[in-house]
């Protein structure tokens, strides 16, 4: 402990001062970031020169350089900033809003209506959402800023998080309402374009492997596209049959927007959850989101199809 207290820093705000202008490579720059004159952004860099003795800047004409001692400096003190971030953002004051990150497939045909609906029944709580194309779901609550996230996961998370199940993943082929009045048999499919939600083609040859049919329906060809959303919509549009998400498409095939050719869901392995941490403020918060949207997953009527694990 004495060799802690004996440690003699600079002060915070010089080291401010040095990474504002050393990152806007201006004094006047960072005078106008951190709302203080340019002659004080001045002292403060005079101020560790001092500490340290050495120069910091050069100038070269109207450019300021760093000098070589400045150059090691930067990266450990832009580091401990971003530590200090950290550790604020995980204290921080308790608001009225979350910060929440999801799946852009999911937000658009699952969540985006709900979070309308948890709004109006809980004015006192905003909800920021952040949409995001995630080949493989994940958020850095160290680095990103926010509170929560829903994620299509295997279920393996960190310690440190709360994690509530939302609900499993049932992969089932897709098409334009017309083209489903009957069940398709499999040359009807074989003949058929499929879609791919995913350049891997991953979620097709889930399905068609549990149904035993992987070596009769090939993979090769058939349009790729980035998301899930992109595949169903299209598909919904007659360009082919892609896979979508039961869940997902359950509103959308009960109003007669989309048809379901094959009418057997096919478990992913995967689930999507809500988590977030529990070092986090807003705990209550975050509970009512969360007992908000199980109370939504429990009140879903899903087609009518057959499930198999």
């Amino acid at each position: 402990m004495d060799s802690i207290m004996s440690r003699r820093l600079p002060p915070l705000y010089a080291l401010r001062a040095f990474e504002a202008a050393a990152r806007h490579a201006s004094f006047t720059r960072a005078a106008e970031e951190l709302a203080i004159t340019q002659s004080a952004v001045s002292r403060h860099i005079r101020t560790l020169e001092e500490h340290f003795s050495c120069r910091l800047f050069e100038r070269q004409g109207r450019s300021l350089q760093l000098t070589e001692p400045a150059r090691m400096l930067l990266p450990g003190l832009r580091d401990g900033f971003d530590a200090l971030e950290r550790a604020c953002i995980t204290l921080r004051v308790d608001d009225a809003t979350l910060r929440l990150k999801a799946p852009s497939t999911l937000t658009m045909r699952w969540l985006l209506s709900r979070l309308s609906r948890f709004r109006h029944l809980n004015d006192d709580i905003e909800v920021q959402l952040t949409s995001a194309w995630m080949d493989v779901d994940k958020v850095d609550f160290q680095h990103e800023p926010f509170d929560c996230a829903v994620l299509l996961s295997d279920g393996h998370f960190s310690q440190d998080w709360e994690v509530t199940l939302l609900f499993p993943e049932w992969l089932i082929p897709v098409c334009e309402t017309s083209a489903a009045a009957e069940p398709w048999n499999l040359e009807r499919l074989k003949a058929t374009e499929l879609l791919h939600p995913t350049p891997d083609r991953r979620d097709w040859r889930r399905w068609l492997v549990r149904m035993g049919l992987a070596e009769e329906v090939p993979l090769k060809g058939g349009q790729v596209f980035d998301t899930l959303e992109l595949g169903i919509v299209a598909a919904a549009r007659g360009y082919g049959v892609s896979i979508g998400d039961l869940v997902m498409v359950a509103e959308d095939v009960a109003e007669g927007r989309i048809g379901l050719p094959w009418p057997t869901a096919v478990a992913s392995g995967e689930s999507y959850y809500l988590v977030w941490p529990r070092a986090r403020s807003g705990q209550e918060r975050l509970r009512r989101l969360r007992d908000y949207l199980r109370a939504e997953v429990t009140a879903m009527a899903l087609p009518g199809v057959d499930l198999l694990e």
